[in-house]
Parts: C-alpha cells; sequence; structure tokens
C-alpha cells in the first residue's frame, strides 16, 4: 500500500513540473529573429577605360662603330711620319695628317712626267709654227704658179702668131710644170700636219695622263683622316717599309655608333600590331622600299641604356633602320640595328659616359600611343576579372571573364572587341577572400593607382620589361 502512495505522489510531482514549465514557456515573451549577412569588404577599384598604351620590348646587343676605316697602304715605300697621336684609343679630328710615305721616288716620276708633257706641248707649238710657215710657201707658190700661166697663155698666143721659136714656148711649159710641182709638194707637207699634231695631241694627253697618275700617286703618299675618329690598332712603324695594300691602321667613327640587338619574336608582334599603310592595306615586304617604308611606318622609339646602369641621365635616343632578313633558330630572336647619333657628346663624368665600342646595352622600343583596353595584372585572376555591381542600391562583387591579347611588364591588353562591356564598369585590384559572388563591398577608389598605370601605360613610368609580350 506505501509503494502504490509513493507511486502516485512522484506522478503528481512529475505533473506539476510538467506543468510549470508549459506555463512558463506559454507566458515567455517571443524571440526577435536577425539576419545574418557577410561582413562589409573594403576594396581598391579603378574604373575600366582605353587609355593611350604604347608596346614595349626589349632588345640586347653590343656597340659597334656605324663607319671603321681600315686604312691601307695605296703607295709602296718607307714610313718617313707618323702623327704623335696616332695610337690606339686616341681622338684625332676630320683632315688630320696621320702617315707619310717616303715621296722621293713619286716627286720623281711627277717630275719626269711633266717634263714629257713639256716636250710634248713644245713639240706641237713647234709644228704649229711650221704649218703656218708651209701655209704662207704655199700662198707663193701659187702666185708664182699663177704668173707662170700667164706668161704661158701670152707665149702660145705668140706661137699661134708664129712670132717666136717651138722652143721658147717649150721652155715656158716646162717653167709652168715646175711651178705646179712646187704647189703640189707644199700642199702635199701642208695636209701633213693634221696628223702630225694628232699624233702629238695624243701624245700630250697620254703625258697629262701620266702627270695626273704621278700626282695621285705622290699624294697617295699623305694620308689624310676623312672623318673625326678614334683610333684602333696601328699596324705600322716610322721607318718600316710597307708595301701597297699594306695595313696601316683602323679608324672609328664618332659621328654614330649601330647596336646589333636581339629581340625575342615574341615581343615584336605587339609592336608591329595595326601595321598598315594609309588606306589600311597590308604593307608587302618584297622589296627594299616595301621594308623601309615598314619600318618608317612603325615609328618605334628607341631607348638606349647600359645594362647595369640605372642612371636616368645615362640614356640614348635610337633609331630603328634596318632589320635582319631571318630569325636565329636558335634563340628565336630577330636581328634589329639600331643607329644612335653624336654618342660622345653630353658626357657627364660618373653619370653618362660615351658609347664605346663593344659595351653590352639593352635598347627598349616603344610603339606610337594608341587607346586600347589596358587592365593591372594583378585585377585578372585566372581570366577573371572581379567587377563592382549595384544590388538593391549597394556594390557587391561580380565575376567576370576577360579575353586577353598579350602581357605588357604589369599591364595586361584586353580584346576590345570581345570585352568591350568591360568598359566603365569599376574592378577590384586588391584580394579578396572568400571570392563569391554578391559579396557586399567597401568601394574605394584607388585615384593614385589609376594615374600611375596611364604613366606606365605611356612608358613614363620604369618598369621591367623582360616578360614583355608574353601571353598568360
Amino acid at each position: 500500500m506505501k509503494k502504490i502512495l509513493s507511486f502516485l505522489l512522484l506522478l503528481l510531482i512529475v505533473a506539476a513540473a510538467v506543468a510549470l514549465v508549459v506555463t512558463k514557456v506559454k507566458n515567455k515573451p517571443a524571440v526577435e529573429h536577425q539576419d545574418l549577412q557577410f561582413p562589409l569588404k573594403a576594396v581598391e577599384v579603378i574604373r575600366v577605360q582605353k587609355i593611350p598604351f604604347r608596346a614595349r620590348a626589349l632588345a640586347f646587343g653590343n656597340v659597334e662603330p656605324t663607319t671603321v676605316l681600315k686604312a691601307k697602304s695605296e703607295v709602296s715605300g718607307k714610313v718617313s711620319y707618323i702623327h704623335p697621336q696616332l695610337k690606339k684609343g686616341a681622338s684625332l679630328k676630320k683632315g688630320t695628317v696621320v702617315l707619310r710615305i717616303e715621296p722621293t721616288t713619286y716627286k720623281l716620276s711627277l717630275n719626269q712626267s711633266k717634263a714629257g708633257l713639256a716636250g710634248s706641248e713644245s713639240s706641237l707649238k713647234q709644228l704649229e709654227t711650221e704649218e703656218n710657215s708651209t701655209r704662207r710657201a704655199l700662198n707663193l707658190s701659187q702666185k708664182n704658179l699663177n704668173v707662170g700661166l700667164k706668161e704661158l697663155n701670152r707665149i702660145k698666143s705668140l706661137w699661134n702668131k708664129r712670132l717666136i721659136a717651138r722652143s721658147t714656148l717649150d721652155k715656158e711649159e716646162q717653167k709652168v710644170l715646175s711651178l705646179r710641182q712646187q704647189v703640189q709638194d707644199v700642199q702635199g707637207k701642208l695636209a701633213s700636219y693634221a696628223s702630225r699634231k694628232a699624233a702629238t695631241r695624243a701624245q700630250i694627253k697620254q703625258s697629262k695622263s701620266l702627270v695626273n697618275q704621278s700626282q695621285d700617286k705622290l699624294g697617295r703618299t699623305e694620308v689624310r683622316l676623312p672623318f673625326d675618329a678614334r683610333i684602333g690598332t696601328v699596324s705600322v712603324d716610322k721607318g718600316e717599309f710597307t708595301p701597297a695594300g699594306g695595313l696601316l691602321f683602323e679608324a672609328l667613327g664618332v659621328q654614330a655608333v649601330e647596336i646589333n640587338a636581339q629581340l625575342p619574336t615574341k615581343q615584336f608582334r605587339p609592336l608591329v600590331t595595326g601595321l598598315a599603310d594609309g588606306s589600311g592595306k597590308s604593307i608587302s615586304l618584297k622589296t627594299p622600299e616595301g621594308i623601309q617604308g615598314a619600318l618608317s611606318n612603325m615609328n618605334l622609339e628607341a631607348r638606349v641604356r647600359l645594362v647595369g646602369d640605372s642612371s636616368e641621365s645615362a640614356i640614348w635616343e635610337g633609331q630603328l633602320i634596318r632589320m635582319s632578313e631571318a630569325v636565329d633558330p636558335t634563340r628565336d630572336t630577330l636581328g634589329l640595328v639600331i643607329a644612335v647619333n653624336k654618342p660622345y657628346e653630353n658626357i657627364i663624368p660618373r653619370k653618362r659616359p660615351p658609347l664605346l665600342k663593344g659595351m653590352f646595352t639593352s635598347v627598349e622600343l616603344l610603339s606610337p600611343a594608341q587607346a586600347t583596353l589596358v587592365v593591372p595584372r594583378k585585377a585578372v585572376h585566372q581570366g577573371r576579372v572581379y567587377v563592382v555591381a549595384i544590388k538593391e542600391d549597394k556594390p557587391v562583387l561580380q565575376i567576370m571573364p576577360v579575353h586577353i591579347l598579350f602581357q605588357e611588364g604589369e599591364m595586361l591588353v584586353l580584346d576590345e572587341t570581345k570585352d568591350a562591356g568591360l568598359i566603365g564598369k569599376q574592378i577590384i585590384i586588391t584580394d579578396v577572400i572568400p571570392v563569391m559572388e554578391g559579396l557586399p563591398l567597401k568601394v574605394i577608389e584607388a585615384l593614385d593607382f589609376q594615374k600611375n598605370l596611364i604613366k606606365e601605360a605611356l612608358g613614363e613610368l620604369e618598369n621591367t620589361v623582360n616578360n614583355q609580350g608574353k601571353k598568360p
């Protein structure tokens, strides 16, 4: 009986407790619910727009003088004079007499040629004098003949009248024949003067050629510099005999130098993008005019620097003047020749040296500026960009694909035909974690970064271009 009472009492206690709990739950105020959201993500953004862009490429090569003179002796003989500064590394001005070969033999030869010329000219004058004398003699002979003919006619008239003897007529006829012979002899002598003078004139011409040849050889005994130059190797000494054609010295022009630079072919394509003539037609490179025209149309700016020298003052302006006829298959590079004028001017001690033969240089080539769709490389993530979109009047993250043409340093050039919808939108340039569509954003415009991007696109900021032309 006690066990039943205990059990009933337990049930009453449990029921009372349950009733109490239910009552409290029912009387408890309702719980307020709150919508959970991701916290705002602060990001830096820039606005996508077409900006002036200059494609760039970097080539490397050694400096070579544009003009190299390997002076050789044009006559043989002993070296009688050498300029004191005709030494390796010295600089000499144009027109400087740097070397002489003993001229005595060539002076004697010149004097002999002049003497021969004088003799021939004297012979011609003598012939002209004799010709004039013979012409006067011919006039006298002709007059004598005319007188004789008149006398012969008078004698014949008397003979016809039988007033004189036959012997008188024969004697007069004999006299006229003798006068005719004299005229013919003088005429023959006079006619010979033309051929004799022609032969003498030919001799004079030959003598003048010998004189000119002797003068030329005598002039070649003296060697003058044809341009301002720095001296290279000197191969002779004073008193040494040099044969004709023997090497004397080497002179390097200082007016200009050339850089035979090698450019990776993958960097060359961005430079020639859009290369065409004014009508929009493509240019043929089959003719020399086509190649030169193409180089002119490219209007590339060339900046030459010494490798390892970052000084802003040690920059030279160059010009692309030639390109190689083929690509180097081993290095996959294209040879370019860049000319730099006046490499020895504007030298600044310890800052800007002259461009000397053999110096290793870098050549940065920049194309003319064109409006191009450019974004920073750090804004692209596996072919996508994070765009600021507006949802319910609030900025949120949106992911958009992009089509990359090529990489230029820390910039990417996009395909305008496929990514035109990106123009005017804001893209994120900072890292975003996590990345998901609709992520709420706190937008911070990176105005300084955008200004620097424009400067970098124009090549006004220093940047590393080792990876230029690479396609990500």
